[in-house]
């Protein structure tokens, strides 16, 4: 038999969503800001040689700079005022937590509540602003290397990082209106609006190799199928749960006894999430970035960094596994599931696991399982993660798919859903709040009469 809340699930419907005035105002205001974000791609730095660039773009677009253009939504092929994205706020943010989880300082900063968090927050800005003013000014230096510039000079450094920076900043304020006044979380928003917007144009670019003859129509039909197989793949892979059955015992509280029950305690295959790879990707593609942009060809040292560590070359993707399995490993058992305050929750509220004892001996309990878990987890992480190199070298596929980019798409589609179906939900429940309020007046008014 359902639930009451599945069943509220399963009468969801337009009609439902039409009503839910509040909903729809969320939604308008999201698409609005995402809206401005687009728009801002295509405003370009000043002091760029757009046709310079328009020609390098084309010759780097099949490699490193058809997976900047996939993150940054076209705006570092257009060389726009959010070149760089998102990115530096995400970096900051990764930094930040992993900081909290061995500072004992900012731990205890967290523990102090909202005060606390609008502290760390503000720490996170501050991040934001120094990765920032130093990827632009190393992507302004590279410009003027690459001869992208139209006058090269301090005065057009100092304008790009101010541009550069205040984009990303402004950025930054988006994500935090989406996820204040919109729908969804903004910051995973802003990436997603941006992967997808190039999607179109790299599906058209890869017809067109095929029409041409430069891809059969075997490798485009298998691509195809690839594709749809790795998002299954993937959305399986993010619902997929461990779950450990927490016992609660009968107790007593004041003349009423509570009865004892059971309920599960889930972990998911990936409890880090897009985690890793973001930070593996935005640490590997620093150094690359700035040696494609400076004409590596002329600098022996940029030339070499970018043989050995460009997208595609196998100590690129030694270095990319490592530190995604790293991360995977240190986020989770640092950040997202810390076993011994799980075990302190579930002792505090008198839970337990059959035949293990509260305390430390349910927080080794625990660790044991979730390190077993990352080991498919991470695994499958990398795999994802290195599927578009592998299309890339093997079958010429001229576009970034898969990896990071499949991972944020997947999860903020399915977290946006989850939202939109909890704001349903709630306005159902006003909805019947309301109804019987109004019985409640209309008894009381007839018995009154």
């Amino acid at each position: 038999m359902a639930t009451a809340a599945e069943q509220m699930v399963q009468n969801l419907n337009w009609r439902t969503f039409g009503q839910a005035s509040e909903l729809k105002q969320r939604i308008i205001f999201t698409l609005a800001l995402l809206i401005v974000y687009r728009i801002g791609t295509y405003i370009p730095v000043p002091g760029i040689d757009t046709i310079a660039l328009r020609e390098f773009v084309n010759t780097a677009s099949t490699g490193l700079g058809g997976m900047l253009n996939m993150f940054t939504g076209g705006a570092i092929g257009r060389m726009g005022i959010f070149a760089l994205g998102i990115m530096p706020y995400i970096s900051a943010s990764i930094i930040i937590q992993l900081m909290v989880a061995m500072v004992p300082k900012l731990e205890q900063l967290k523990k102090e509540g909202e005060q606390g968090r609008k502290k760390i927050n503000q720490y996170t800005r501050y991040g934001t602003v120094l990765l920032a003013t130093f990827q632009a000014y190393g992507l302004a230096v590279s410009l003027e290397t690459g001869a992208l510039a139209l006058d090269p000079g301090w005065y057009f450094r100092i304008a790009c990082v101010i541009t550069l920076v205040g984009g990303t900043m402004f950025l930054m304020w988006l994500g935090e209106q989406i996820t204040a006044r919109g729908i969804g979380n903004g910051i995973s928003l802003i990436i997603f609006t941006g992967i997808i917007a190039e999607v179109p144009s790299a599906i058209a670019q890869f017809l067109s190799q095929g029409r041409s003859g430069v891809i059969s129509p075997v490798v485009i039909i298998g691509v195809i199928f690839m594709v749809i197989a790795v998002i299954t793949f993937v959305v399986f892979m993010e619902r997929a749960l461990r779950r450990i059955q927490i016992h609660y015992p009968r107790r007593q509280q004041g003349n009423r006894v509570f009865q004892g029950g059971s309920s599960y305690l889930p972990i998911k295959i990936n409890p880090s999430g897009v985690i890793p790879p973001i930070f593996a990707s935005s640490l590997l593609l620093l150094p690359t970035t700035i040696a494609t942009f400076s004409g590596n060809s002329t600098n022996t040292f940029m030339s070499t960094l970018l043989a050995y560590f460009g997208p595609g070359q196998p100590l690129y993707l030694t270095f990319f596994v490592i530190m995604i399995v790293f991360f995977a490993y240190f986020y989770t058992l640092n950040v997202s599931f810390k076993v011994d305050d799980v075990a302190d929750n579930l002792k505090n509220q008198n839970g337990f696991i059959k035949g293990v004892r509260p305390g430390q001996n349910t927080a080794a309990l625990l660790e044991h399982i979730v390190v077993r878990i990352l080991v498919l987890g991470s695994a499958y992480l990398s795999a994802v993660c290195l599927l578009p190199e592998i299309l890339r070298a093997q079958f010429a596929v001229p576009f970034y798919f898969g990896g990071t980019s499949v991972l944020i798409v997947v999860s903020v589609t399915m977290d946006t859903i989850t939202q939109v179906q909890s704001h349903l939900m709630a306005h159902q429940y006003e909805g019947l709040i309301d109804k019987s309020r109004l019985r409640g007046k209309r008894k009381r008014k007839a018995r009154l009469k």
